[in-house]
């Protein structure tokens, strides 16, 4: 399954995606359309019965984390939710409510928690959605408007410009083998992790050749866990990133305790960086645009390295009872060490007087990309549509 921000190894009965909104620099897309995403996200789940749960969020931390955990609380404090889009539907409520609470505090929400903890952010508005039921929402919305439709077991094998009438040429074939065509003047480029290919297939040949985009790959892995150490967990359980030396230079929130609405427990995902066969950055090499495909395979060799990050915050839970689950890959703008990426939207014309030809790229669309999905789609369609 693809959800924009990371192709998954598997489909299991039930996902659960993390809806939350304040780690990222203030005006970045990633918190504007984190937070839109977040309402819109919950709204819709109201309106179609998706199922979801609002189960709080403990990002936990250690004496010498206390400076990160005050500036993200007072960051969290001061959001507002996005002007472009509107008000906030009940303007008594602020963006993205949080509250510092002790090491005792947490615990007592969470009794296994080290007791090394010395302070905890949390944020209540944070929750877990049946992902597939989502999908299957937004599936339906289309199949049933007046000229949608889904089409499955497809692939894009390439796009051209039509000069005549100024638009594109996308030629696609089925999973039996079957070619087809369309002609669109307006091409939406939001297939995750091919997306660059998409995009730098075009910027190739341009006259004269436009710069192209690099890609990375971070692949992240889920362990699910069945033992001791997690007693009644109530709450999603984060540890505090590893920023390094910049700020929001971190390429993943950590391994962290997830819940599913079954009450299944998993933590992940870490980070483990792959590179294609060859050149480190992979550009427009489409013999080998599906490489990390092999990489999708959950392992056994990754669970003492969970091990060690989660027993930083619960140093109870035992190795032999972690089991590989799934895996996934994150698109990724910039390499490893490189600082925050945010999402790109951009817009590429055909014809110079942009009156034809118009190509909108989601690119790096990777956490919070799910919950940002419905203020994804509104954004192009208000402000790139126009």
């Amino acid at each position: 399954m693809e959800v924009g921000s990371c192709r998954l190894a598997k489909k299991s009965s039930s996902i659960d995606y993390h809806i939350s909104g304040f780690y990222y620099p203030t005006d970045s897309l990633k918190t504007r359309l984190c937070l839109r995403g977040r309402h819109l996200l919950y709204e819709h789940c109201d309106q179609y019965s998706i199922p979801y749960r609002k189960t709080g969020k403990l990002v936990v931390g250690h004496s010498h984390q206390r400076e990160y955990l005050e500036n993200l609380h007072n960051k969290a404090q001061r959001l507002q939710w996005p002007p472009s889009y509107g008000a906030d539907p009940d303007p008594s409520k602020i963006a993205t409510p949080t509250k510092l609470i002790s090491g005792d505090e947490a615990r007592s929400m969470e009794p296994d928690l080290s007791p090394d903890i010395s302070l905890a952010l949390y944020s209540p508005e944070t929750g877990i959605l049946d992902s597939h039921a989502f999908m299957e929402s937004l599936e339906k919305d289309i199949e049933e408007s007046d000229s949608g439709s889904v089409v499955y077991s497809t692939r894009v094998v390439r796009v051209d410009p039509y000069d005549k009438q100024p638009g594109w040429v996308v030629q696609m074939v089925t999973e039996n083998g079957e070619p087809d065509t369309l002609l669109t003047h307006t091409l939406i480029n939001s297939i995750g992790l091919s997306g660059p290919f998409i995009l730098n297939s075009i910027l190739s040949r341009m006259n004269p050749p436009q710069p192209l985009l690099p890609i990375y790959y971070a692949k992240g892995s889920y362990a699910s866990y069945l033992g001791p150490g997690i007693s009644n967990v109530r709450h999603l359980i984060y540890p505090v990133p590893d920023v390094g030396t910049k700020a929001h230079g971190f390429a993943t929130l950590g391994t962290h305790l997830t819940l599913d609405l079954s009450g299944n427990i998993r933590f992940g995902p870490d980070i483990e960086w792959i590179a294609p066969p060859g050149e480190g950055e992979l550009t427009e090499d489409e013999g080998a645009v599906d490489f990390w495909a092999s990489h999708l395979v959950p392992s056994e060799a990754r669970m003492p390295l969970v091990y060690e990050d989660v027993r930083s915050y619960l140093p109870n839970i035992a190795l032999e009872g972690l089991r590989p689950d799934y895996c996934g890959i994150r698109p990724k703008l910039a390499p490893p060490g490189h600082g925050f990426q945010d999402f790109q939207i951009r817009t590429d014309w055909l014809c110079e007087d942009r009156k034809g030809g118009r190509m909108i790229s989601l690119l790096g669309i990777e956490s919070p990309g799910l919950t940002s999905s419905l203020a994804i789609a509104e954004m192009v369609v208000e402000k790139f549509m126009q």
